[in-house]
């Protein structure tokens, strides 16, 4: 089974911007160690509780300072922008560094409709461009684009082009990333539906293509991990606590993300909540799909299990506690149960 780590890069215990940023390294640079598969650092606009504008300047700050891990997006927002952009930036990635970089794309907005209408315009028309500009940017990626049947090159061309994937909570999403031949992320942390359904459509319509001749998928999870299952409970109970509402202008914007990160709109299920977390009363089932809370074996057994369900061998966490600390050490005894 292989671990990788998404980020939203938020702003917790009184940090400023900058240390979250800085935060958000040492994460990156202890899951490497760890033995984590990936790192991802999701995007989103004013909102003041979430650091990270631009993930591509973040994995090139982090790509500096890592060695094996691979970096990718969680996701680039891609109604926003042009394709040929994308494909240049992630392109120069690949080329600083090879076999490492991962294009995770989703088309929510990242933030709130006027934060939008500054960054794109209308941002409805790139949702419903979207097809079309992902077509673009996978010829783009290949080498094979063309305008006015003259052709265009993303440059610089890497040795190796970057993973392309989908990130979503539904059916529609996963019929894009397997029309499209790409691989495909459930976002199962914000959403109350069970994977299988979704990852079985995906697998089911899948076109191979020559970036990837088999599906490949991914399943995005929330973790609180912790020596005690009391502990972790009590650790997912405190983040459920700081990221709701009334917890003020970081707690409002992180809530907003975690309807919003997978690319499926603001209207996403989970969107009322942050990454993973329930709200009380809400039904088991419910809770202990969107995020595992307990000792590294309970985590570790769930998993297994999740795995098998959803013939899955990746698992992306995301880990919603209010410190840094804490943060990490869920991260360490996830990986010192799952990769040792």
């Amino acid at each position: 089974m292989k671990l990788s780590v998404l980020d939203l890069v938020p702003v917790l215990q009184g940090a400023d911007n900058a240390g979250a940023l800085g935060q958000a390294l040492r994460l990156a640079r202890t899951a490497e160690t760890l033995g984590y598969h990936r790192y991802w650092a999701a995007e989103h606009h004013d909102l003041p509780g979430l650091a990270c504008t631009a993930p591509e300047v973040l994995l090139a700050h982090i790509g500096a300072q890592t060695q094996s891990i691979r970096l990718g997006t969680g996701a680039l927002l891609l109604p926003h922008y042009k394709a040929m952009k994308v494909a240049e930036t992630f392109h120069m990635l690949a080329a600083l560094y090879p076999g490492r970089i991962d294009l995770g794309l989703g088309r929510a907005p990242g933030g709130s409709a006027h934060a939008a209408i500054a960054l794109s315009g209308n941002f409805l028309e790139g949702v419903r461009q979207l097809p079309d500009t992902l077509r673009s940017l996978l010829q783009l990626l290949e080498g094979t684009f063309r305008v006015e049947n003259e052709p265009v090159t993303a440059r610089p061309m890497p040795g190796i082009p970057p993973e392309v994937w989908l990130l979503g909570t539904n059916r529609k999403s996963a019929e894009l990333a397997a029309e499209h031949g790409t691989g495909y992320v459930f976002g199962q942390f914000m959403s109350d539906q069970d994977a299988g359904q979704t990852l079985d459509a995906y697998r089911q319509a899948y076109r191979p293509s020559g970036r990837a001749p088999r599906p490949r998928s991914i399943v995005a999870v929330g973790v609180v991990c912790a020596e005690t299952e009391g502990e972790a409970r009590r650790l997912s109970a405190e983040g459920r606590k700081a990221f709701r509402p009334e917890a003020g202008e970081a707690g409002r914007a992180q809530t907003e993300a975690g309807g919003r990160l997978a690319g499926e709109g603001a209207e996403a299920p989970g969107a009322e909540l942050p990454a993973g977390l329930a709200a009380p009363g809400e039904p088991d089932a419910a809770e202990g799909r969107r995020l595992l809370a307990g000792t590294p074996q309970q985590v570790k057994a769930r998993l297994e299990a999740m795995a098998a369900e959803y013939g899955v061998d990746e698992f992306l966490v995301v880990t919603p506690v209010p410190h840094y600390g804490q943060r990490l050490r869920s991260y360490e005894l996830l990986a010192q149960a799952v990769l040792t």
